[in-house]
């Protein structure tokens, strides 16, 4: 008897809480009229079910580990002057609302969503409009942030927020948002062993997605459109990036990607497309690039001379105004098995791999790089007789920057 009493009782603690998981319903037809009443009456692994309506609340604080649940996309206002929804444990789901008007401060960091040190957080199929910061974790681990639509209308990047932000946490799940109006569409710092899938930032007044400082994270088959400077890497190393396209990012300061005092890191099939600069490389060491596209941008790849041990190779250079730039003479980094669209050797052999190394480094992008004004002699018959008189007598573009073996016919990507 006494072992039977033991086991029961070993049996309840050790039973998932959702097995005596309740519905407590929030509506005006309810018996909770607001949200933060449900949320006190709920046990946790309730689900509190909120019936359509608009609901204006004082930051509404999840304290329990609840599944809180819209139907048909409940309105949580804040009235510009609250975060709305401030999630301060672990295990709770929160899906299906509309989150809009968080307040705006310069002191504080408020958002939408919020999740505060917590665990095993997902924030799925929501709707954010004119929040300051849009979804926002900071201590947050095995957190997902998946299908919301988070938009924001600020004029200037002092009066907006991010639209994801995350800020030391780890092992973090962001997939298929869309993100457009922020200060920075996807920011990133101290996070680490996270995923970036299937997204799309666009129309972002500084960067569709920018982060530092954030190792050993992931950043596949997303869309960076239309961001005022592109993407921005910064200060990391044991990054991927997979299958991503980058497009339309134009300025005088812009660029597809930026990388900067990046290392050990790898990019493979993206595409890079009507950009200012597709990459800029600076303090950039052992990076592995390699089938990506660069089509139409000003430069394709813009690599500083204190970029080391890197290799690009079997990659695509098709449209580019110059297709390679660097600030220097000295180059330390490879540049094999691509395909130039203005190489102009031949192949004897029929391997379709060029008989003559092709220099993708032009004379006049080297004037250009310490003389930008130069830019106005674009498309002069000067700039022509420079570049054809380089190829003849070599003597200002780096000796080896070069491809050794370059591709007659395009990589399949």
């Amino acid at each position: 008897m006494r072992f039977f009493s033991f086991f029961c009782c070993l049996l309840s603690i050790l039973m998932p809480p959702c097995l005596n998981a309740a519905v407590v319903k929030v509506g005006s037809q309810q018996t909770f009229k607001t949200v933060h009443e449900g949320i006190f009456a709920a046990h946790d692994g309730d689900t509190v079910l909120v019936y359509p309506g608009l609901y204006l609340e004082r930051n509404i604080v999840v304290n329990k580990a609840i599944l809180l649940k819209g139907i048909n996309y409940p309105v949580l206002d804040g009235e510009r002057t609250y975060e709305i929804l401030s999630i301060r444990r672990s295990n709770v789901t929160v899906e299906g609302f509309k989150v809009q008007r968080c307040g705006h401060s310069d002191m504080d960091d408020l958002a939408g969503i919020k999740i505060y040190d917590a665990r095993n957080v997902i924030i799925r199929n929501n709707i954010l409009d004119d929040t300051f910061f849009g979804i926002y974790t900071q201590f947050g681990t095995n957190c997902t942030i998946e299908n919301n639509k988070i938009t924001a209308y600020g004029s200037g990047e002092s009066d907006i927020g991010n639209g994801i932000h995350c800020w030391k946490s780890d092992s973090i799940t962001i997939t298929n948002n869309t993100i457009s109006g922020h200060r920075d569409g996807i920011y990133f710092e101290f996070v680490t062993h996270s995923v970036i899938r299937g997204n799309t930032s666009e129309k972002n007044m500084r960067y569709g997605l920018h982060f530092m400082f954030s190792h050993n994270d992931d950043y596949i088959s997303n869309t960076f459109r239309s961001n005022g400077a592109g993407v921005a890497v910064m200060y990391t190393r044991g990054i991927k990036m997979i299958n991503n396209l980058f497009e339309n990012n134009w300025g005088d300061a812009a660029y597809g990607l930026l990388l900067k005092e990046i290392s050990d890191s790898y990019l493979s099939g993206n595409r890079f497309i009507n950009n200012t600069m597709g990459i800029f490389m600076e303090s950039s060491n052992r990076i592995s690039m390699e089938k990506n596209l660069f089509k139409n941008n000003g430069w394709a790849v813009k690599i500083q001379s204190s970029c080391d041990g890197n290799t690009i190779s079997h990659s695509n250079f098709i449209g580019n105004t110059f297709d390679i730039a660097t600030s220097g003479s000295l180059v330390m980094n490879k540049f094999d098995y691509n395909y130039w669209d203005r190489y102009e050797g031949y192949d004897l052999n029929k391997n379709k791999i060029g008989d003559v190394p092709y220099r993708p480094v032009s004379v006049y992008s080297m004037i250009v790089e310490g003389n930008p004004a130069a830019m106005m002699l674009f498309r002069s018959f000067i700039v022509t007789l420079m570049d054809k008189t380089e190829k003849v007598l070599p003597s200002i573009i780096p000796e080896n920057l070069k491809d050794d073996f370059p591709l007659m016919v395009p990589v399949k990507l």
